[in-house]
């Protein structure tokens, strides 16, 4: 009868029964990026299947975190003779903390937990750093290899390996569990936007005379 006919499905319920193409296109997307990640985690415990590969990935994961960036960089920003130099130093100094700050920003704003095969024996964590979306390892190193690529005057071999560097770091952050793969791409390319940041806000004597008086 017409008082028995079926009422009409409310709105979302009908989203869910009838997802949008970029719905199923995102969700097969992350269910390919975590089954990807997680086959490629393999120094992410030492029974991995590469666990004796670990202790090197920790290596590498320590050459692209922060701490020794910015406290190498400082220290070098304060032996420096050279007014060129200490530009240069500078100018890496607030590359450095935009990265931390965007990175963390993003982080926060994501949320976005880190991969479940990820053991957490990082080297010095904050409170952001339980989250992964994403590599701040792989944004710096993408950022600090156009920096030195554009600055440094390096031969051919060392540019190359310079460019190797960025590359294997954002690898091992798969590799160790710590991050998935969209985490490290997505890294890779906030760091290389980030640098014309940097350069469209170039600190000189001319632009920031007040911070180069202070060395």
């Amino acid at each position: 009868s017409g008082s028995s006919a079926a009422a009409p499905l409310p709105e979302e319920d009908c989203m869910k029964l009838n997802p949008s193409f970029l719905g199923i296109a995102l969700s097969s997307l992350l269910a390919i990026d975590l089954w990807a990640s997680k086959r490629l985690g393999v120094c992410a415990g030492e029974g991995s299947a590469w666990g004796s590969a670990r202790p090197l990935m920790k290596v590498i994961e320590v050459s692209g975190h922060g701490i020794p960036w910015l406290l190498g960089t400082f220290y070098g920003l304060c032996q420096s003779d050279s007014s060129a130099a200490r530009e240069v130093l500078l100018n890496l100094l607030f590359a450095l903390l935009l990265d931390l700050v965007m990175v963390a920003a993003v982080k926060g704003l994501v949320k976005r937990r880190r991969p479940t095969h990820n053991k957490m024996d990082m080297f010095v964590t904050i409170s952001v750093d339980k989250y992964s979306f994403p590599s701040g390892h792989a944004t710096r190193a993408a950022l600090v290899c156009r920096f030195v690529l554009h600055h440094l005057v390096l031969a051919v071999p060392l540019r190359v390996l310079v460019v190797l560097w960025a590359l294997i770091v954002g690898v091992s952050r798969v590799m160790l569990g710590r991050h998935n793969v969209t985490d490290v791409l997505f890294g890779l390319l906030l760091g290389y936007a980030l640098y014309g940041v940097v350069e469209y806000c170039w600190l000189s004597p001319l632009s920031a005379p007040a911070l180069f008086a202070l060395w």
